[in-house]
């Protein structure tokens, strides 16, 4: 089933690469008592989610936060330290979390996999934003696939 407004945040783990190495992150400890803005994609430096979903929120993440929004998380089907890679090459800095999601235990919660096996790619998420107040969904938007219209960094910043 697909979390829809409303709904609490399942309980799940992502992992972060960090200075200290790769640490757990849980979804209570991202959420609790915070409001969070956080958007998927399909995959760490894949055109559309390298070109315009990641670098919309990096170049927005002052106006977001300055709505409320204590943290910015990125999340992909990918390992830690190809986020990690990925943040730094796009210099995600700590504008935005690199989350990754490697088993798919997170977006399978969230009922936002798909399979694009024929791609190549295996087990990924769907491409989509939401705005969670501790621990609850307050918007989503997900995309058609192939899209790009209602996920990006200025359609959330519409919403807060």
């Amino acid at each position: 089933m697909t979390i829809k407004v409303g709904d609490k945040i399942p309980s799940a783990k992502m992992k972060l690469k960090t200075s200290d190495g790769i640490q757990e992150v849980t979804t209570d400890e991202l959420f609790g008592g915070k409001k969070v803005v956080v958007f998927a994609l399909p995959g760490a430096f894949t055109p559309t989610c390298s070109a315009k979903h990641l670098p919309g929120f990096i170049q927005r993440a002052d106006e977001i936060r300055a709505k409320g929004v204590d943290r910015i998380a990125c999340v992909s089907v990918n390992d830690a330290f190809v986020m990690d890679a990925w943040g730094r090459d796009q210099g995600a800095g700590d504008k935005v979390m690199m989350l990754a999601d490697g088993n798919g235990e997170f977006t399978d919660a969230l009922g936002l996999s798909f399979d694009a096996s024929g791609f190549g790619m295996g087990k990924r998420s769907q491409r989509y934003a939401m705005v969670v107040d501790d621990g609850v969904v307050k918007a989503l938007h997900v995309e058609q696939p192939g899209a790009f219209e209602v996920s990006s960094a200025e359609a959330v910043l519409n919403v807060l």
